[in-house]
């Protein structure tokens, strides 16, 4: 028995949940071995049936974590657990803990002091335990090494992906009759909304583009005068299902990402799934998700970040070649790639077997 922290299941849907959401289903789809044990407070009904999740415990969210799973786990014979959260039992050892990043760490500002003590003081002891560790990027694994002295070696590299909901469903675009430039918010500052909304207003000759802001609109505009807040060419749209958000990207002239640090970031992915062009800050780990793919520029400069919304509203030639570069990109990820990877590790480091994988590449490697 492999049992799978399936907590995920109560919390809102954000990179890190969309990512355990989506490593478990296909995980479950790979191995009968999975047990996923969650606490009572499901909002994900609809996954949660599909895992044949189980509710354990009378807690929730960190207290269920920490009391509530390692003790139910004592109780059924100390199996091997896997996290997929970012934070995972303290008093349990026989486990493998996924961290995306350290953005709490390189951006502080942007998280509650109570986010920061709790994850500046947890990590250092989850990581002196934990048999394993699993990240999304090459970038996330070098700053998490190199701040908290974890062995490299030890550190393994999931990727996220798109789900199958982002594709192109019109034919011929979703277009709006007014252009329009697309981005999805947080209130985070290292997402860096001030300066984009700075550079989208400083352009000139292009009073009929408009902005389009997905998402909770609270705390974006931090740091701007309530005018450009109530800007007649910024459209604040709030939270979206998929299916609207696909309709968003696959209508935009372009996607802009200007955040500062990410560990991943799976928006830009999104984007190129439904056939739109990316500008992205060259910054953190998104030259490494994106490569050629996207148009960069420097997100501290505003004159950087304006130019590139310039070059990609006037030229219908590079946007073609940003697109058809996207669609090739997103098909470097997969989640079942990413799942096959997480399994593989389980068999390694839990169970001490070997995949059918690891066992073609060591024959081949004998003869």
């Amino acid at each position: 028995m492999i049992v799978i922290n399936a907590r995920f299941l109560t919390q809102q849907t954000r990179g890190v949940q969309r990512f355990a959401e989506q490593i478990s289903l296909e995980l479950a789809s790979l191995r009968d071995d999975l047990v996923f044990v969650t606490p009572a407070n499901i909002t994900r009904h609809e996954t949660a049936e599909r895992l044949n999740a189980r509710v354990i415990g009378h807690n929730r969210g960190h207290l269920w974590e920490q009391l509530d799973l390692p003790l139910w786990l004592l109780r059924n014979g100390r199996p091997p657990l896997v996290s997929l959260c970012n934070t995972a039992p303290l008093a349990y050892a026989n486990q493998i803990v996924t961290h995306h990043d350290i953005t709490y760490v390189r951006y502080p500002e942007s998280y509650s002091r109570a986010f920061r003590l709790l994850y500046c003081n947890i990590m250092p002891l989850l990581l002196r335990r934990t048999r394993a560790l699993m990240t999304v990027s090459e970038f996330s694994r070098e700053e998490i090494s190199a701040h908290y002295g974890y062995p490299f070696d030890k550190i393994s590299i999931v990727p996220n992906a798109v789900s199958e909901a982002f594709r192109p469903f019109c034919a011929s675009g979703c277009h709006e009759p007014t252009p329009y430039l697309l981005a999805v918010s947080s209130h985070n500052a290292h997402k860096n909304f001030a300066r984009m909304v700075n550079a989208f207003l400083s352009l000139q000759g292009f009073d009929d583009v408009q902005l389009h802001i997905v998402g909770d609109a609270h705390g974006v505009f931090a740091g701007l005068n309530a005018d450009l807040a109530q800007h007649p060419r910024i459209r604040l749209l709030g939270r979206l299902t998929d299916e609207e958000l696909v309709e968003q990207y696959q209508g935009a002239t372009a996607f802009v990402f200007p955040s500062l640090y990410e560990g991943f970031g799976i928006p830009p992915l999104e984007a190129q799934a439904c056939d739109c062009p990316v500008i992205a800050a060259n910054s953190a780990s998104i030259p490494e998700v994106l490569g050629r793919s996207a148009l960069y520029f420097d997100p501290l400069n505003l004159s950087s970040m304006a130019l590139a919304m310039r070059r990609i509203l006037e030229n219908a030639e590079l946007r073609n070649d940003l697109r058809a570069l996207g669609r090739a990109n997103v098909a470097r990820f997969a989640w079942k790639s990413s799942a096959l990877k997480v399994s593989d590790l389980i068999d390694q480091v839990l169970t001490g077997k070997r995949s059918p994988r690891q066992l073609v590449g060591l024959s081949a490697t004998r003869h």
